[in-house]
C-alpha cells in the first residue's frame, strides 16, 4: 500500500555526477525498510552542463543560475516536494534559486550547522575544506557562526591542494590521491586548533568519513540526506 503522507524528494544534480550518485545511495541507506517499495520516489536531474560553481562566484566564469532554476522548476513540475542538491558551493545561490520555485529548498549547510551544535555541543571552531568559492562566499563561516562556531580555513599554500584534490584528482576518479591531500590538510587544521572537520564539498565527503581523524568529521552532505528522508516520511 502506498503511504499518501510519503513526499517525492527531487535531486538538484550533476554538481558533481558522482556526489549525486552518492547523495541518492546515502538516502537508501537512510531509508528503513523491509523491500522495495518501501523506499521513497526519488527524481534526479543530474545536469553535469550546469556551469561551474567557483569561478562563477569569483568572477571569472559563467553563472550557473539559470540552469540551476530551470532544473529546480523540471523537478517540481516532475512531482518533487522537496528538493536537494549535493553541491556545498551551489548554496551561493539558494536564496535566488528558492525564489523561483514553489517546494523547499534544503539548505545543506544551514542543516549542518544544526547538526554539529546539538551533537557536538563543545566544538567551538570547525575545520573547513571546501572550495575557493565556498570560502570566498563565506557560507560556513555566517550559517556556522549563529551556532558560536568558527570556521578555520587552510593557508594559501594549503587551499591549493584542497583545489587540486578535488578538481585535479577527485572529479577525474583519482580519489586515493585526493584523499591523501585532504587528510594533510585536515592535520593541519587540527594542529592551528580546529576541534572537528567540516566536508564542505561534496567531492571531499567521497574520501573523507568520521572516524579517519582525531576530531570529528562532519559531512553535510550526509545530514542533508537524513534530513531529506525524515522530511520525506512525513515527520
Amino acid at each position: 500500500m502506498i503511504d499518501l503522507g510519503e513526499k517525492t524528494i527531487g535531486i538538484l544534480g550533476g554538481m558533481g555526477p558522482e556526489a549525486t550518485a552518492d547523495l541518492f545511495y546515502r538516502i537508501i541507506r537512510a531509508t528503513p525498510v523491509k523491500r522495495d517499495q518501501d523506499h521513497f520516489h526519488v527524481i534526479i536531474d543530474s545536469n553535469s552542463k550546469i556551469p561551474d560553481r567557483t569561478p562563477a562566484i569569483l568572477g571569472t566564469g559563467p553563472s550557473p543560475l539559470p540552469i540551476m532554476v530551470e532544473t529546480g522548476k523540471r523537478l517540481e513540475a516532475a512531482g518533487a516536494d522537496l528538493i536537494i542538491m549535493p553541491c556545498n558551493t551551489a548554496h551561493y545561490f539558494h536564496a535566488q534559486i528558492q525564489a523561483e520555485i514553489g517546494v523547499p529548498l534544503l539548505h545543506m549547510i544551514r542543516l549542518s550547522a544544526e547538526y554539529i551544535s546539538e551533537k557536538y555541543p563543545d566544538v567551538r571552531k570547525a575545520g573547513l575544506l571546501a572550495s575557493d568559492g565556498t570560502i570566498v562566499s563565506r557560507l560556513y563561516h555566517d550559517s556556522y557562526a549563529e551556532q558560536g562556531i568558527e570556521i578555520i580555513t587552510p593557508s594559501k599554500s594549503s587551499q591549493r591542494d584542497v583545489m587540486d584534490a578535488i578538481y585535479k584528482y577527485i572529479k577525474t576518479g583519482n580519489l586515493e590521491k585526493g584523499g591523501e591531500l585532504l587528510r594533510r590538510v585536515a592535520l593541519e587544521l587540527i594542529e592551528a586548533g580546529s576541534d572537528s572537520v567540516l566536508c564542505g564539498c561534496t567531492e571531499v565527503s567521497l574520501v573523507l568519513h568520521d572516524g579517519d581523524l582525531s576530531v570529528p568529521v562532519v559531512d553535510p552532505l550526509q545530514v542533508l540526506a537524513e534530513e531529506a528522508v525524515r522530511l520525506a516520511s512525513g515527520e
